[in-house]
């Protein structure tokens, strides 16, 4: 990967570097270091890690219990300098706080991320983060839907966020075999189903956390307030 040069400085130059040269080179000496000796990264441990993405590399949240193994990882891509405010000015229009939780692949992670790889990110070169960062959204979502015979209809009840997929299945099931028992008189005219659905983190308001309560109860709730309506 060709970088463009961080230093530069004449060959003959005349005297001792300054202290905002040696910072540079102390800096980039750092880097290289953290490169030929990367932490390793352990899966189920709340560390921030160093994932590339394209030509660059990038400080990754990892999500506690969202893991698959060794070969996937939820995470979310961070401005180099969180948790500061100016991290978040900065990743902001730059593309950080848009991409959400996302699928990694772990052997795109060179390990625990360290501060000498910020020279490394798309944020220190001002650049956006692309487009497509190699990987697919992670956020996991269950919704009811509530259909009429013309195929019209509406979502009844969404909820989420699910840490894993296997999560928002297992409620899944359970919301339809309870509303198969009594498919005739849930909501009259409609046809309800719960399926799997991507947590849209914007409209994270109209989600009611899974964790707070049972989800049949939720359900209950949400065809009480439909037909009071």
């Amino acid at each position: 990967m060709k970088r463009p040069s961080l230093f530069r400085r004449c060959g003959h130059a005349p005297g001792a570097l300054t202290p905002e040269d040696q910072a540079t080179v102390d800096q980039f000496r750092a880097m290289l270091t953290a490169l030929r000796n990367p932490e390793p990264w352990t899966p189920g441990h709340c560390q921030d890690v160093a994932v590339r993405v394209g030509g660059l590399l990038e400080r990754a949240h990892t999500r506690p219990g969202d893991d698959h193994g060794r070969d996937l990882i939820a995470v979310a891509l961070v401005d180099p300098d969180t948790p500061h405010a100016s991290a978040y000015l900065r990743g902001h229009p730059l593309g950080y706080t848009d991409k959400g939780w996302l699928r990694c692949p772990t052997n795109t992670i060179i390990g625990v991320w360290q501060p000498a790889y910020a020279m490394l990110t798309h944020a220190a070169a001002g650049l956006d983060l692309p487009a497509d960062v190699g990987m697919t959204p992670a956020t996991y979502g269950l919704h009811v839907e509530a259909r009429k015979p013309d195929c019209t209809g509406y979502t009844l009840l969404r909820i989420g966020p699910y840490t894993q997929t296997w999560l928002a299945s297992r409620d899944a099931d359970r919301l339809n075999s309870e509303l198969a028992g009594r498919a005739a008189t849930a909501l009259p005219g409609y046809t309800l189903i719960a399926k799997g659905a991507p947590f849209d983190v914007s409209d994270h308001k109209l989600y009611t956390d899974p964790y707070d309560t049972d989800v049949v109860a939720l359900l209950e709730t949400a065809i009480e307030g439909a037909i009071e309506e």
